[in-house]
């Protein structure tokens, strides 16, 4: 019986009154393990089983037998069906063994019942019982009793099975030969003492181990073509070896089957069994792969080292015949390339345990200087060093440090001291360029046997070079590996043989490398600086632990970069020690951190504050605080990986405060803050309280921000924070996840908070903010959402809440916008799962899906279909009618997420009992994605009828428009069609839409159901999806791939039918398998004739079709269908074209080229095409000779996709070379036959005629990485042919020649290139061909440039400058080129270092003169225009510029100062290039005369401003010499003594009067500004106000975003200055200025553009600051949200007495019924009114209130408004902001956000008569009135990236968010936006505030 009728019989005898409860018990925990699919929940029941098992042990011990034997009888039934989870297995043996205790002959009787009825079944033994065979033999002891008893019964039943599989091709290649194999490699290897009688003696040979030894044969020679079968069958052979008496027989044995391996025919002779060989019909190498892995892995090692017997030389088996199959296996190219290494690296720790044995066997020493052997080895490891094979870095490393172990094991053991294989290894990995990853391998290697001071005295580079690697990705772990070597053996050897203190221990380590980590961790570069803080300073740390001393004094400063090593230094060292001493500058300064304006440094600051090595150290009150002020602050980054950081962190905190409670209410005081940390320590219940109320007001801003007015990030955030909250904070138990699991003590915690009041995390309110969040138009927020609720809200819904949510997603479900369908879709699912059958039966459901006794998936379901069939059927009636109110899209989406994505779903589809409900619905829903999928694309083609011939290719988008045209006359009633329009109409584009997205998702729902439905086959009488509705579904996918030219329809498809091919190719049954097989020699057919279609979209869908068919080929399995798909492809796109051929057509060999570089490029394949490589390159270059340009397009296309398949992506557009670049030695080592290849083109391409093949062949070897200096370096050959190629005719060809030269010369050997290349410069007069010339000086250039800066390069190129020194007549008016002049100038500049000091000056005085001699503005005339002569100007004044840069020389400065005077434009436009691309930016000197030079000239450039390009180059190179405010000296202000002011006028009558373009407005208005903070005055007042209202224009929401990041850069560099003087009372008549300016500054922190807001927030920043009370080191930039706030504080405490203030602020303020609402508060809430305020306020409050107040109603807002925009569908709708004043005084106490009570409980008094309140009283009320629980301050204007539309999308016009309109949103700012004021009784404020607090709360009630 099984297992589950076993527990039925038990449950049955130990019933209610048995003789034994807790066995019943035991069996119901047993029960539920079965039933149990997560793995956490099936360890609880057997753990709960194990517990019982006891009891019932004690309870049954004094009964007999016959009360044991139905539980013994039931556990190992339930033993015997969990064998595939060796865990279980193991602790149902634990329940076994206790519950037989003293009961061992009724278990052993037991066991032998089970396993005698197991093998006598049947003849062939099924997988199950395979691995029920292979489980017994390996965990139970009484198991491997009963087969060392029945050896023979079994060897019979496995070799029938294996004998059974291997005849049957679908079982040898799944899992049933995987699993016969494994149950032999088991026996071989628990039984060996009984199975070796059997091979090894005569008289007990077995014929039946004989033939099991056949099979196996068989299966190592391919008859299985899965590789892992192949491979454990190698191993079972090596464990059959292992069972020979003498290791002598056991070698003899194993060199015969590398024999018959190697000769394939003959007799096999193994110990006593005697067969003859299998003939291997298509040997592929992998046979002697698998029998050297297989007997390297397992074979015991006297067998390996011990002599042959048929040897006379000393021979062994691990040197004389595995290391030669090792050896050819490393050399050839087939896809194992993983296998090959791990089996090398496998050899070489074989051969180290093997070493004594083989010393005695050899004599002498086998790894000498001078042996074959160790040159063998160490050319092997370095071939091999570049793999880019994902897994062999490791194989690798550990063969180099295996090598080096093994030599210093012989030269210890044979007393030799001379080790030069240390040397030689060291000079190798020096001479390899950095950007190598294999030469740090090698040095980690080395390091411990050459000593660390060696390794830095020779390679003097390194730091730099680790500097450059973690800059790098993938070469940031290796450079970390060497770091950590490097300072691991310093250490070592600092403290051997004396303990020296750790200070001078740390102090030795700052002098090699304090500046590279401090300059890793000061580095812009993000990558460089994670690398470092998250790599080598911890590191640092634990080694060095007095280093953090000199770490910290290099971090004081207070700019960004010192900020943020800073906080990582302090993360690194609170992680290592687990403590931190905080002093008060400490915390001040991490407060700061807080808010600094860059993310990194806040995310920095908040891992510091959340993290610790315990999570049961509480939090400080300090960090709570801390915490309560940044989050409200950040919840609307723009970046995604700083929501899940911040996320990551306050998880982090989360924890710790529940551990610290759970801690506390145990009885345990938790692990509070230290004595130094300024924490408050205070008892228990003062951290409970702390904690519960941290939650409980993180769960209230979490839900507050959730909102509909919320933007995108912030309500993602908000969930990511709600998230972190449930899953830490709840007893919510999640059997899928391994961590992060609730402690089982949670309940107390629950128990504690909600006893206060507090954590209800499951209220309606938080519910009713989660529903909403579902109809988010952001597929991300609706699927967190979704997620949230299904797994911590408890079930069900409501029933009036989800019948309301029904009848919405029904609504959703018929929108047109996939937004609003996918939305209704995932309601459907979210109704489904949290439901239950009553709920259910409330729902209104179609007819013929209402639930009876049905589950609730199927009748979802059903109800689904009915709803889509209804929606099919109104499409054929009238499309575009259909397309507009019920389209199919929303309901195939529900279908696919409720059948998917619901466990239930899948858990009742797999019940018998349904099983025939299930297929019918299936096999009705398959119909019908067919008939819509024919339907829809049929309509694309004007074939609607069901009988018409389609076409079996996709129409072209003419057609397609056609089509469609006639569907929308044919809805209209139209009898001719309208005139054609340039857009596409709204109706053209609801039929496409409906098409294309229908068609999409009916491709992922067919995919995904099949994927479901196959693995693992349900239960059933048969299956769900017969083989006519799969056959139905091929069909299906095949019409959209063929006929669909929609990418995004095709992509989709894609991925379903990826899913689908993938889940029949897997599936046992053969008739399945044959479905994706026919369809691919479909294809192929298909593909080798001409098709009918335009030539667009690169073949359309038609290449995803074989895509998709051989990626779902199990990777493990040989794939034969790609195999056959690509040598067909390669064979027809080699054919000839015919000579009639069309262009109009898609050629066979044009389609074919483009399905290979769609297999080539398609992610799932990876490696698998790599043995491809070179016939693919051969016909791509054959392709881009042919005369059609279709097929010269698709094969540069496949060239492409090719390149980036063999080296790798680069990371952007600007790198030349890829990011994971391999050398050329590497590259031919990985693809040998592709060298001749290459080769061969450029041999033949030198010579005429010129060949289209040369420009791709040299773009390829560009790519390559520069390789190490070996004598027989693979690019010698290269060399010739590419030198040759300086004197091609065309320019292009000579510049790629030079480019791919660099990566072919090593850098040892490049400056005895550049040496030959410079003496065959030609001499004056002898000049054979100019391009010759060029290019050898492009070659030369190119050998340079990489060496360009090094000092001791300089000294080593002199010889090279000297030889070009002598060709210095290449620079004068005798050489006639002058792009040659340009190029010898070129390479003369990165030799400048390298040149005698007398040629540089005359190089100097020849080129000034020259520049100096031009005539201006003088037209050329035909016969003086020379070509290039403006290159050679530009490139002699970069030069110029450079040269006085480098050297600093005050003549050389003056020079290039006079020559920007020049009235020669080219040299001016050269010289303002050079400034603005920063290349003088190390010269201050040089700077600062540029400078003065510019503001010199200014006003007469100015004034002559005809050339508009010249003119703005002039200002930008301006502003980039002052980018700086240290720049500014008081040299400037004289020397715009009298000409400030009239600059400033010229430039504001130029923005004013002749609207320059944004480029230019740009410059102007930052010179503007500049000007205006260099030479201001008091009577530059009037254009101070111009400027102002400039940049009040150029920062208005409908100016483009290059004018608002003028205005908000202006602000920053003259703003400061204007209200820095007001508000010291210097200059009382700017006030209305500085107003105006902070006004500008509130609008541009709001800017939707980052940019800008960085801008502003630096204005924020810097006008906060006082200037004699500024930070030590500068100003800390803050981020936007805390510059606002700046700046709201800032009127509060300068102008809230300013009479204009209260009026810039209701600027900010939504267009309201302000007066009426001023009235009613009058009459309800007091007597005091803003009458008597004064004129200012008393004005800005009648303007608002002038529309509603004097007879215009407020209507609807002005602008691009968002709400108008999204409910404009609907009838009878107003926009909130309309029906404000309506409702200014309804709603209040029923309001989310309603003001407080009047009253004495509110703690706001009523004003007295006749007291006046000041605007400086009411703004801080404003800013100081608390806010709503959770109510977070600020907002964030920025959509989120990627979405279509957004929730929040802003109501002003142009996209921009403004604080007008995010008063509407959730959460604003608090001084902004009126709020409900919770401030308590004993809070007094001032009457005033108390006043404008209860105003505030009656305006926040209008407004919600």
């Amino acid at each position: 019986m099984g297992a589950e009728q076993e527990a039925q019989a038990c449950a049955a005898f130990y019933g209610p009154g048995g003789p034994c409860p807790a066995a019943l018990s035991c069996v119901q925990s047993l029960r539920r393990f079965a039933g149990s699919a997560a793995k956490r929940c099936r360890d609880r029941s057997l753990a709960e089983a194990l517990r019982l098992s006891r009891a019932a042990s004690e309870g049954l011990g004094a009964l007999g037998d016959a009360a044991a034997r139905p539980l013994l009888r039931c556990v190992l039934a339930f033993q015997a069906e969990a064998t595939g989870s060796s865990s279980s297995f193991q602790k149902l043996e634990q329940i076994v063994t206790t519950l037989a205790a003293g009961r061992e002959a009724l278990l052993s009787r037991e066991v032998a019942a089970l396993l005698d009825g197991l093998a006598a079944r049947a003849e062939v033994l099924s997988p199950e019982d395979l691995q029920s065979v292979c489980m017994f033999m390996e965990e139970s002891s009484l198991g491997r009793l009963h087969w060392r008893q029945n050896v023979a019964p079994l060897l019979q039943r496995l070799a029938a099975t294996l004998g059974w599989v291997l005849q049957s091709p679908p079982a040898r290649a799944g899992h049933w030969g995987y699993a016969a194999v494994k149950a032999c490699l088991q026996l071989f290897q628990a039984l060996p003492k009984d199975v070796a009688p059997l091979v090894w003696s005569e008289a007990e040979r077995s014929e039946t181990l004989q033939s099991v030894l056949g099979l196996l044969l068989q299966v190592v020679m391919g008859k299985a073509p899965n590789k892992d079968t192949r491979l454990l069958a190698g191993t079972a052979l090596s464990m059959l070896v292992n069972t020979a008496p003498q290791p002598e027989c056991g070698a003899s044995a194993a060199q015969a089957l590398f024999q018959l391996a190697d000769q394939g025919v003959g007799e096999l002779k193994f110990g006593e069994l005697t067969m003859e060989a299998i003939s291997v019909l298509e040997p592929d190498g992998l046979e002697r792969l698998v029998l050297t892995r297989g007997l390297l892995t397992c074979c015991k090692t006297d067998i390996l080292s011990c002599q042959l017997e048929s040897s006379t030389h000393q021979a062994c088996l691990l040197l004389d015949v595995l290391f030669p199959t090792v050896c050819a296996l490393s050399k050839e190219q087939k896809d194992c390339h993983y296998y090959c290494f791990q089996v090398f690296s496998l050899w070489l720790q074989r051969l180290q345990e093997s070493l004594p044995e083989i010393w005695r066997l050899k004599g002498s020493r086998i790894l000498a200087e001078d042996s074959d052997l160790l040159s063998q080895l160490t050319q092997l490891v370095w071939n091999n060093a570049e793999t880019p094979v994902e897994g062999v870095s490791e194989f690798i490393h550990n063969s180099f440090r295996l090598l080096l172990e093994m030599y210093c094991l012989e030269c210890r053991h044979f007393e030799d001291q001379e080790r030069p294989l240390y040397r030689q290894m060291l000079q190798r990995v020096i001479s390899m360029p950095w950007q190598i990853k294999a030469r740090y391998v090698p040095l980690c290697a080395i390091v411990p046997y050459v000593g660390s001071q060696k390794v830095l005295d020779a390679y003097q580079d390194l730091p730099q070079h680790l500097l450059s690697c973690l800059a790098t990705n993938h070469l940031c772990p290796a450079a970390t590996e060497v770091y950590k070597a490097l300072v691991q053996q310093q250490r070592a050897e600092w403290l051997a043989g004396r303990q020296g203190p750790e200070e001078a221990l740390a102090k030795r380590w700052a002098l090699h490398w304090l500046p590279l980590l401090s300059k890793a961790l000061r580095s812009p570069v993000p990558i460089l600086q994670s690398n470092a803080a998250n790599h080598l300073l911890p590191w640092t740390l634990r080694l060095f632990p007095a280093s953090y001393v000199p770490l910290a004094t290099q971090f004081g400063g207070w700019d960004a970069a010192a900020l943020r090593a800073w906080v990582a230094l302090l993360k690194a060292q609170k992680s290592i020690t687990g403590t931190l001493a905080v002093e008060e500058e400490t915390r001040e300064r991490l407060s700061r951190c807080l808010h600094a304006g860059e993310e990194g440094v806040r995310l920095a600051a908040l891992g510091l504050l959340c993290c610790s090595p315990s999570t049961s150290r509480a939090l400080s009150g300090a960090e709570v605080r801390l915490l309560q002020e940044f989050l409200p602050l950040n919840l609307n980054s723009d970046s995604s990986a700083f929501r899940q950081l911040l996320q990551a962190a306050v998880k982090k905190a989360l924890v710790r405060l529940r551990d610290s409670s759970l801690a506390q209410l145990r009885g345990r005081a938790p692990r509070g803050a230290e004595p130094g940390d300024g924490a408050e320590l205070g008892d228990g219940a003062e951290l409970l309280t702390q904690a519960v109320g941290f939650v409980e007001w993180l769960l209230q801003l979490s839900v507050s921000s959730l909102s509909p007015g919320s933007n995108y990030q912030r309500k993602k955030t908000a969930l990511l924070l709600l998230a972190a909250v449930l899953e830490t904070c709840t007893d919510t138990w999640s059997p899928e996840r391994k961590k992060g699991q609730p402690p089982q003590t949670m309940a107390a915690l629950l128990s504690y908070a909600r006893h206060r009041g507090c954590w209800d995390f499951f209220s309606q309110p938080n519910l009713l903010a989660l529903l909403s969040c579902l109809q988010d138009s952001t597929n991300e927020i609706r699927d967190l959402a979704s997620e949230l609720l299904v797994r911590y809200f408890p079930a069900p819904l409501p029933e009036p809440v989800a019948l309301a949510l029904f009848q919405l997603a029904q609504e959703a479900l018929s929108s047109p916008r996939v937004q609003e369908a996918e939305a209704g879709a995932v309601l459907m699912k979210t109704i489904l799962q949290k439901s239950d059958s009553s709920t259910v039966r409330s729902l209104p459901l179609e007819a013929g899906a209402a639930p009876t006794l049905q589950p609730r998936g199927l009748c979802f379901a059903q109800h689904l279909l009915h709803v889509l069939q209804a929606q099919y059927a109104a499409a054929r009636q009238d499309l575009l009618q259909a397309a507009a109110t019920k389209p199919m899209h929303g309901a195939i989406a529900a279908l696919r997420r409720c059948l998917l994505q619901v466990p239930e779903v899948a858990a009742s589809m797999r019940a018998a009992e349904w099983a025939q409900s299930w297929q019918e619905l299936l096999t009705s829903l398959v119909a019908t994605a067919r008939d819509i999928t024919s339907f829809l694309l049929g309509a694309l083609q004007s074939q609607q009828g069901p009988g018409t011939d389609q076409q079996a290719t996709a129409p072209s988008f003419a057609d397609m428009g056609n089509a469609i045209g006639s569907l929308i006359m044919l809805g209209k009633g139209q009898g001719q069609q309208e005139d054609d329009s340039v857009l596409l109409s709204e109706e053209h584009s609801l039929i496409l839409t409906c098409c294309w997205v229908s068609v999409k998702e009916i491709g992922l729902l067919l995919g995904g159901l099949v994927e479901l439905l196959l693995s693992p086959a349900p239960a059933g009488p048969g299956p769900l999806l017969p083989l006519a509705s799969l056959q139905t579904a091929a069909k299906v996918f095949q019409e959209i791939l063929l006929r669909c030219r929609h990418w995004g329809a095709v992509e989709g498809c894609s991925m379903g039918f990826t899913k689908f091919c993938a889940a029949l190719l897997n599936h046992p049954d053969t008739e399945l398998q044959a479905i994706p097989q026919t369809m691919l020699a479909q294809g192929l057919e298909a593909l080798s004739g001409p098709r009918s279609s335009s030539i667009t979209r690169r073949a359309a869908g038609f290449p995803m079709l074989f895509l998709c068919i051989v990626s779902g080929e199990a990777p493990a399995q040989a794939r034969p269908l790609l195999a056959r798909c690509v040598q067909t492809l390669l064979a027809l796109a080699a054919t000839a074209l015919p000579r009639d051929w069309d262009q109009t057509l898609d050629l066979p060999q044009v389609c074919a080229l483009h399905v290979l570089q769609t297999l080539v490029r398609g992610a799932g394949l990876g490696s698998a095409l790599l043995p491809y490589a070179t016939p693919m390159t051969t016909l791509v270059l054959r392709g881009l000779g042919s005369p059609s340009w279709a097929m010269r397009n698709a094969a540069i296309q496949l060239f492409s996709a090719l390149t980036a398949r063999l080296l790798g992506q680069k990371r952007s557009r600007a790198e030349s070379r890829p990011a994971d670049g391999v050398s050329l030695q590497a590259f031919l080592g990985q693809h040998p036959e592709l060298g001749a290849v290459l080769l061969g083109e450029l041999g033949a391409a030198g010579g005429p005629p010129l060949r289209p093949t040369l420009h791709p062949v040299l773009t390829l070897l560009a790519q390559l990485q520069p390789g190490a200096d070996d004598p027989g370096s693979a690019s010698a050959p290269f060399l010739g042919p590419l030198l040759q190629l300086a004197g091609s005719p065309l320019y292009a060809v000579r510049a790629m020649a030079a480019k791919a030269l660099v990566p072919l010369v090593p850098p040892a050997q490049r400056h005895r290139l550049l040496l030959q290349l410079a003496q065959q410069l030609p001499e004056a007069g002898r000049v054979c061909s100019h391009n010759a010339l060029h290019g050898r000086l492009l070659q030369m250039r190119a050998l340079l440039a990489p060496a360009a800066g090094a000092d001791k390069a300089a000294e080593a190129l002199r010889p090279v400058a000297r030889r070009l020194e002598a060709r210095a007549w290449l620079l004068t008016p005798a050489q006639r080129c002058p792009l040659v002049r340009a190029a010898f100038l070129q390479v003369l500049a990165l030799l400048a270092a390298s040149c005698s000091p007398g040629f540089a000056a005359h190089l100097w005085d020849t080129l000034a003169a020259e520049l100096q001699g031009l005539e201006p503005e003088r037209k050329p005339s035909s016969a003086t225009l020379q070509v290039g002569s403006a290159v050679l100007h530009q490139t002699i004044v970069r030069f110029l510029c450079s040269e006085a840069a480098r050297l600093a020389d005050e003549e050389r400065i003056g020079t290039v100062c006079l020559l920007l005077q020049e009235p020669n434009t080219d040299v001016q436009f050269a010289i303002l290039s050079w400034v603005i691309k920063g290349e003088g930016g190390e010269c201050e000197t040089l700077e600062k005369a540029l400078r003065l030079t510019l503001l010199e000239n200014l006003q007469s450039v100015l004034q002559d401003r005809r050339n508009k390009e010249f003119l703005k180059l002039y200002l930008e190179a301006l502003m980039h010499l002052y980018r700086n405010p240290s720049s500014w000296s008081q040299d400037a202000s004289c020397k715009l003594q009298g000409s400030s002011s009239a600059c400033v006028e010229i430039l504001l009558l130029m923005m004013e009067t002749e609207h320059p373009g944004p480029d230019l407005l740009f410059q102007a208005l930052c010179a503007a500004s500049l000007l205006l903070t260099l030479g201001s005055g008091d009577e530059a007042q009037p254009l101070v106000e111009r400027w102002c209202a400039m940049l009040e224009r150029c920062s208005k929401c409908v100016s483009s975003e290059v004018l608002r990041l003028a205005a908000a850069r202006s602000l920053q560099l003259a703003g400061v200055d204007v209200v820095q003087r007001c508000r010291g009372a210097v200059c009382p008549s700017l006030v209305p200025v500085a107003l105006r300016l902070i006004n500008v500054g509130i609008r541009l922190l709001q800017d939707e553009e980052q940019e800008v807001r960085h801008e502003a927030s630096n204005f924020a920043s810097l006008v906060r600051q006082v200037p004699e009370k500024q930070v030590q080191g500068g100003c800390i930039f803050v981020q936007a949200n805390t510059g606002l706030l700046g700046l709201l504080q800032l009127l509060l405490e300068n102008f809230g007495d300013h009479p204009e203030t209260f009026g810039s602020l209701l600027q900010h303020l939504p267009l309201l019924d302000l007066r009426g609402i001023l009235e009613e508060l009058e009459a309800n809430k007091g007597r005091w009114t803003l009458v008597d305020e004064g004129p200012g306020l008393r004005q800005a409050a009648h303007s608002r209130g002038r529309a509603a107040g004097q007879g215009q109603a407020p209507g609807p807002c002005t602008g691009s408004c968002a709400w108008e925009h999204r409910n404009r569908p609907a009838a009878g709708l107003q926009c909130p902001r309309a029906a404000a004043g309506a409702r200014a005084g309804a709603g209040t106490a029923g309001s989310p956000w309603a003001g407080p009570r009047a009253g004495p409980q509110a703690g706001l008094g009523r004003r007295a008569e006749g007291a006046r309140p000041s605007v400086r009283g009411c703004l801080t009320a404003l800013r100081r009135a608390p806010q709503p629980r959770g109510c977070s301050a600020l907002w964030q204007p920025a959509r989120p990236t990627g979405s279509v539309h957004n929730s929040g999308k802003p109501c002003s016009p142009h996209g921009k968010r403004s604080l007008h309109s995010c008063t509407q949103a959730s959460s604003p700012a608090p001084v902004l936006r009126a709020r409900a004021a919770r401030v308590p009784t004993s809070h007094a404020l001032p009457a005033p505030q108390r006043q404008l607090a209860s105003l505030r709360s009656s305006v926040h009630a209008a407004l919600s």
